[in-house]
């Protein structure tokens, strides 16, 4: 899709200049400029580049360019046949992605080229980030290097304006570039296709050694063929929003037969247009050849052989699973204990076997995190995610190879630790396109744990805190609530769990937020005050925890719901209550008997609910709904583990953790059926609602929010935004067929 908002795509450009009055400041600071003088050019360019981007586009060019992208994805047709669900559909749509590019009025002259000067920017959503992103091109005019250019070329400022056109974005599977003369030989009767997996910037860059195929221009024959090297590709990451290499393992070669005589044909076809030799960009996505961009080769005879990036100085020490992302280097402390945790410092990475809910202290102190065992939903993964730090799991030895004090990079992003401070370029993506602007039915909330970091939580525009779990505070005080109750000490305990709660209820002022009643499983607790005398168990996982705990030791539940009565009685109207791994409904009742006893009425006063976290509660949910509840709340962790029979801390079998198995999604299915049965609300706030497929499911069956990780929950709006779209498109098909 081109946006034409003119005879002539330049001329927007010239109106913005005219409009906005700036041409004069402009042409000002380029009179009498020394090219050479670098200081003095770098400066030119900065105020230039500063002038265009502080100052407006023009209504008539923005509400162009807004209608044009706002239509980009929509069957025109099917809303002729379906009008009244035009508005509906259309602020539920899915953003396009778009490719920004620019093209200067003298480029690409067959004497001179401007190639490469002026600015491109991809995978631009959103209709904030698309006019910025216009801007920058039309910026990119004044560039250092255009600047200088076109001054040793003869080229008046005054007369080159720049064209921007705007391409819905090809994620490609393949790509490469086409030279309607091989410029290996300057033979005007061969033509020369480069082809990579993946996105174009590998092939173009020089970063990988492409395919060559050499095809005679006059029959199409292919004459030579060279297979290449590529280890890896590039490919755009829906998740994170960011172009990533991913690693292949390819021994064939790139373009199928009819592939490649297909480019010969465009070609040769886009060279008679032109009437000159063309250097081609195209993309192949699925079935469908795109041609990106073609331009003059003005370089025949300056032929330069590619190189490419040498990237061995990078020692990977440890491989594991990625955990939370990011890149940090730093000092290496190695906790082999509870007693050791005073050993780790602002600024070191943490390295441990394992981590439990006792290592917080040090993990807030931590700027990244390694570890031998666990998996995306260990605990190291969800607190690293929730404090954003580096993490990678799963290692397997990392605690042998690593020592204190040595010096490593932890990329969690990769899921890689190098030797050594190795500096790895991270693309920052400026003013990505904030998503709390997209309404959705289904509410996006969090999870937190960390009440230092409610502030900053609640700037992702969250609706609300889906799951707090006590046992970070709890980690904090230092004693075991066992330990609080028996030595008359219950005050401290609620103090602490007010003060914690309180500011995360005041963060999410007027949104719901769910505390859980503490989940203490006996392992996990041992180095807190009073935690050396809990019970060894032969599997503390499905032990003595949850609510079947606290209603033997009714001391710990009781402080925990006298606490929330408290800040209720403070105004903190938005904390609601639910119970963990709940099997029977006698445990449902009786911890409604304990609320009533302290002073909450369940479902009245408070919200209350359980967490469906065993197969046992997906089967008794009807009894659940019929005693009484406000909310359910799956744990898809513990639920995908108990239907599964899978450990998900052993990293040996992590591959069979699959919380999108047919058994887990069925019974989630089955447990929404019934909830909408008796009104009550429905909620997930297990690891799985950062997973944008996951999300799809929970939407499509009728869930009423989903908790993510504080990172994802742009990406899970954006899910659920196009997931919702979707079934209201069908909705209109089916209406008006």
């Amino acid at each position: 899709m081109n946006i034409a908002w003119f005879k002539d795509l330049d001329q927007a450009f010239k109106k913005f200049l005219e409009e906005n009055n700036i041409k004069d400041k402009i042409f000002g600071i380029l009179k009498d400029l020394d090219v050479d003088n670098n200081e003095e050019l770098q400066n030119a360019s900065n105020k230039i580049k500063e002038i265009i981007l502080n100052v407006e586009i023009p209504s008539s060019i923005k509400d162009d360019i807004i209608d044009a992208y706002d239509t980009l994805n929509v069957d025109k047709e099917l809303f002729e046949k379906a009008k009244e669900a035009l508005a509906i559909i259309k602020a539920g749509r899915d953003m396009p992605y778009v490719a920004v590019r620019s093209s200067a009025t003298a480029e690409d002259l067959p004497e001179a080229s401007f190639a490469g000067q002026q600015a491109t920017f991809l995978n631009v959503r959103g209709n904030q980030n698309l006019l910025y992103a216009v801007k920058k091109c039309w910026a990119s005019l004044y560039t250092a290097r255009a600047i200088y250019y076109r001054i040793k070329n003869n080229f008046p400022h005054e007369k080159v304006l720049i064209a921007v056109i705007i391409q819905k974005q090809i994620h490609s599977d393949k790509s490469g570039v086409i030279f309607t003369v091989n410029p290996l030989n300057n033979n005007e009767n061969e033509i020369l296709i480069e082809a990579g997996f993946g996105l174009g910037d590998a092939v173009v860059s020089g970063s990988i050694i492409p395919d060559q195929y050499i095809l005679d221009k006059g029959d199409l024959r292919l004459k030579e063929k060279e297979t290449g090297k590529q280890e890896w590709k590039l490919e755009f990451d829906f998740n994170t929003k960011e172009t990533v290499k991913k690693k292949i393992d390819v021994k064939r070669r790139i373009l199928e037969e009819y592939e490649i005589k297909n480019l010969g044909e465009l070609a040769r076809k886009i060279e008679q247009h032109y009437k000159k030799p063309q250097d081609i960009e195209y993309a192949i996505e699925g079935n469908k050849v795109y041609i990106v961009q073609s331009r003059p080769i003005t370089t025949l005879k300056k032929v330069a052989k590619k190189v490419s990036e040498d990237v061995s100085d990078r020692k990977v020490i440890l491989k594991g699973m990625s955990a939370s992302p990011g890149i940090y280097s730093g000092p290496v402390k190695i906790l082999n204990s509870m007693e050791e945790l005073g050993k780790v410092n602002d600024g070191d990475i943490l390295v441990a076997v394992q981590t439990n809910p006792d290592f917080v202290p040090a993990m807030k102190r931590a700027k990244a995190i390694v570890t031998d065992s666990g998996g995306s939903t260990s605990h190291a993964a969800i607190v690293s995610r929730e404090m954003g730090i580096p993490c990678v799991v799963g290692t397997d030895k990392a605690t042998e190879i690593l020592k204190d004090g040595d010096i490593i990079t932890v990329n969690g992003s990769k899921g890689e630790v190098y030797e050594g401070k190795v500096e790895v370029k991270q693309e920052v993506e400026e003013h990505r396109e904030v998503m709390g602007g997209v309404e959705t039915i289904t509410k996006i909330k969090v999870i937190m744990d960390i009440p230092d970091l409610a502030d900053k939580v609640a700037e992702t525009g969250a609706e609300g805190i889906g799951l707090v779990r006590l046992e970070i505070m709890i980690s904090e005080g230092g004693v075991h609530p066992r330990k609080y109750i028996e030595d008359d000490r219950e005050e401290e305990y609620i103090e602490l769990l007010v003060n914690g709660i309180k500011k995360m209820a005041e963060a999410f002022k007027g949104k719901p937020v769910w505390v859980r009643t503490s989940d203490l499983r006996t392992d996990e607790y041992r180095g807190l005050e009073g935690g050396e005398e809990e019970p060894k168990e032969t599997d503390p996982m499905i032990g003595n925890h949850g609510i079947r705990r606290v209603l033997k030791q009714q001391g710990i539940l009781k402080a925990e719901v006298k606490a929330l009565k408290r800040l209720h009685e403070e105004g903190y109207n938005n904390v609601g209550v639910m119970i963990p791994f709940v099997i029977n409904l006698d445990e449902v009742v009786k911890a409604k008997e304990i609320m009533r006893e302290i002073g909450l009425e369940p479902c009245k006063d408070i919200d209350f609910g359980v967490m469906i976290e065993t197969p046992a509660s997906c089967w008794i949910i009807e009894d659940i709904c019929k005693e009484g509840v406000s909310f359910v709340s799956f744990g898809t962790n513990d639920l995908t583990q108990l239907t599964l029979g899978v450990d998900r801390n052993n990293e040996d079998i992590a591959y069979l953790f699959n919380e999108k198995h047919p058994a887990v999604l069925g019974e989630i299915k089955k447990v929404i059926d019934t909830c909408k049965k008796y009104n009550v609300e429905t909620s997930l706030c297990g690891q799985s609602g950062s997973d944008p497929e996951m999300a799809e499911f929970l939407v499509k069956f009728g869930i009423d929010s989903i908790s993510a990780n504080p990172d994802a929950v742009d990406r899970i709006k954006e899910v659920v935004a196009r997931t919702e779209k979707k079934l209201l498109l069908d909705f209109a098909r089916r209406r008006n067929s």
